[in-house]
């Protein structure tokens, strides 16, 4: 079958799931500029060689997932399918090339996007959301540990596995919520959840950089995405919606991934130029 070619933009952090042990929701941009869901993919079970990071091209076989009725949802065609890392774009110019891929289409207006969101003929549920103000950033404590039921399932499930797959640990589960307090373009206030991977592995740095101080690590991730993404950057953020509440919540989206080049001055214009 044709292979996809995809460029990766968004790795959520992992969740439990009791057929897969843990799963990665992945999200990108086809060469065209529209979005794709990669949904299962048991991405810490994979080859070292297959084991793509943000902003990789990316080939693989895909299908479109008929258990999910989001239009940009498909799956691996199999299990084992095997994903090709073909390319990376890296930051240069200002992350240009990595813009003429992502930046195609930018929603300003939250309610617009929720209608879209939930109109049965166009079920919009990836966008890329340009904030008009980044008023805040929420720390919020959680459960510390993954429901005993899952764990449970998980464990039950090792006794069929090799040797091998029993080595494969868990991720650990983060104590604490992420979230952008936002408003858009008609100045609707919104609080969005942030699920993206790279600000879970950032909060474990931080841990084991304060050596265990929860407080430290999270003033720096605060600063991290307040000081500077929000407050000198050029932000933009990733949205996706769940299956299960795609319907049912007023505002189905959260936060997936953020996208933040550097601010562009624009160049002054030369008095001799202006003439012209």
């Amino acid at each position: 079958m044709a292979l996809t070619k995809v460029l990766i933009a968004v790795k959520t952090y992992p969740a439990l799931s009791g057929k897969y042990d843990e799963l990665v929701c992945t999200a990108g941009f086809r060469e065209d500029g529209s979005w794709v869901r990669i949904y299962p993919v048991s991405f810490r079970k994979k080859s070292y060689n297959e084991q793509y990071r943000k902003y990789d091209w990316i080939e693989l076989d895909l299908v479109k997932n008929n258990k999910d009725f989001r239009p940009e949802s498909y799956r691996p065609y199999s299990h084992d399918t095997e994903i090709k890392i073909i390319d990376h774009l890296d930051t240069q110019s200002n992350w240009a090339e990595r813009k003429a891929i992502a930046l195609g289409k930018i929603y300003y207006n939250l309610t617009d996007l929720i209608a879209e969101a939930k109109d049965k003929s166009i079920r919009t549920s990836l966008a890329v959301f340009k904030p008009t103000t980044v008023k805040d950033f929420k720390i919020e404590a959680v459960e510390r540990e993954w429901k005993k039921d899952k764990l449970a399932k998980l464990q039950q499930m090792n006794l069929f596995q090799s040797a091998d797959d029993n080595k494969f640990e868990v991720v650990r589960k983060l104590p604490y919520k992420f979230s952008y307090v936002i408003t858009d373009n008609q100045g609707t206030p919104s609080t969005m959840m942030i699920e993206d991977w790279e600000i879970g592995q950032l909060y474990w740095n931080c841990l084991a950089k304060h050596e265990g101080n929860e407080a430290k690590a999270c003033a720096d991730v605060k600063a991290k995405y307040l000081d500077d993404f929000a407050l000198t950057k050029d932000l933009h953020l990733f949205l996706g919606t769940t299956q299960l509440h795609h319907h049912v919540s007023y505002n189905p989206f959260m936060i997936i991934g953020t996208f933040h080049p550097k601010i562009e001055v624009p160049k002054p214009v030369s008095p001799q130029m202006k003439l012209f």
